[in-house]
């Protein structure tokens, strides 16, 4: 049985137990009405806008080569975690690894020359610019030696930072040329949410302004961040901007590209809410009904209010109520201002109204109000 079935039955059973019959309410001696109500107290609210946002890993890069050669080790598997600098990929460099042992020969035959040539110098049997040529043919020889070696550190492909390769592109001995994609590295121990609002609400968001996400995938879970920047531009054509929001997923559920419904959760505060059943619309202005414990039997009153923030199934109520007063919130329709009232339950959202409802002939309502006042003080 879907919601909207389940509550209209709930209705039905409150009109049934709480309203009498129009006869019975006309006749002479009829006892007050029975209603549910709830106490007046304070709810940390937030004011909320939706949007909707596309999920980007924190980084990402397409992982390929550097230069043109084929393959000898690949040393990932598909989606395996890294770290920064791990080796993925070894591409074959024997006539590299012969032109580093040269070029360190040649350095070293070429720092022994300086230096012998440096103690000659000092005997006065060489000239200074025969060390000034030997000096130059030294650095000349390691400038070689970093280039070999820049040259073999091309062959290794590395991670540039920690997170999860992707699926694997290529195979051992495969010749690939730079641009080529070999995987993808991701970081997703958190992600960047991307969401557009309208530009009208953008002195309302600031980096650290808290956000809840939530998916399809994972419809009873609900994924708290907070906004991280603001784009700088507002778009001419839809008048809205770009929000980008970090969101923390150290267990990688959530996965790059996924569509998000998010609410912008802003001017977090207490404030009085009570459920939407309690409210009397009347025109442009808004009631309810108040139970006066002041008197035998109980009477309701009727009390303009103003709303504020609407939230599921409940509302703000700005002004027009206290805390600790008692509100009716099923039986208003059959109850006028001043008529006589009795408490059949107080709903204090812990039990369905299915079985707020229920008939309790052992019940004392007054002294049980009386009682869960006493309680409150």
């Amino acid at each position: 049985m879907n919601n909207a079935v389940s509550t209209a039955l709930a209705a039905i059973a409150v009109t049934a137990l709480l309203w009498p019959a129009p006869a019975a309410a006309a006749a002479p001696g009829r006892g007050p009405t029975g209603v549910i109500v709830e106490r007046v107290g304070l709810q940390r609210i937030a004011d909320s806008l939706e949007a909707l946002g596309t999920l980007r890993a924190n980084e990402t890069v397409d992982i390929t080569a550097n230069v043109s050669d084929t393959i000898s080790r690949v040393n990932f598997e598909d989606g395996q975690a890294v770290e920064a600098g791990d080796v993925l990929v070894e591409l074959t460099d024997r006539e590299e690894s012969a032109l580093l042992a040269e070029a360190e020969s040649l350095a070293e035959e070429a720092q022994r020359q300086y230096e012998r040539i440096e103690r000659l110098v000092a005997q006065g049997n060489a000239s200074e610019s025969l060390l000034d040529e030997r000096r130059r043919e030294w650095r000349t020889a390691d400038a070689r030696l970093d280039a070999v070696r820049s040259r073999l550190a091309d062959r290794l492909i590395t991670a540039p930072f920690s997170g999860h390769v992707g699926l694997r592109m290529v195979s051992p001995g495969a010749l690939v040329s730079p641009g080529d994609v070999i995987t993808t590295l991701v970081d997703d121990s958190r992600m960047k949410l991307d969401f557009t609002i309208p530009a009208l609400y953008l002195n309302t968001v600031s980096r650290g302004t808290v956000i809840e996400a939530a998916t399809p995938v994972f419809p009873n879970r609900s994924f708290a961040g907070e906004v991280a920047s603001v784009d700088s531009t507002i778009d001419p054509v839809t008048r809205s901007i770009t929000v980008r929001a970090i969101i923390p997923n150290d267990r990688r559920d959530l996965v790059p590209g996924m569509l998000m419904t998010l609410n912008l959760l802003r001017n977090e505060r207490d404030a009085i809410v009570i459920s939407e059943e309690a409210v009397i619309p009347r025109g442009a202005s808004t009631f309810v009904l108040v139970v006066d414990t002041s008197t035998e039997p109980y009477t309701a009153q009727e009390r303009q209010v103003d709303l504020g923030t609407r939230l599921p199934g409940q509302v703000e109520v700005v002004s027009g109520l206290e805390i600790g007063e008692t509100v009716i919130s099923h039986g208003t329709l059959k109850v006028r201002p001043g008529a006589p009232v009795r408490i059949h339950a107080v709903d204090d959202g812990t039990r369905p109204i299915a079985e707020l409802i229920k008939p309790d002939p052992d019940a004392v309502p007054a002294q049980a109000a009386r009682a869960s006042t006493a309680g409150d003080a």
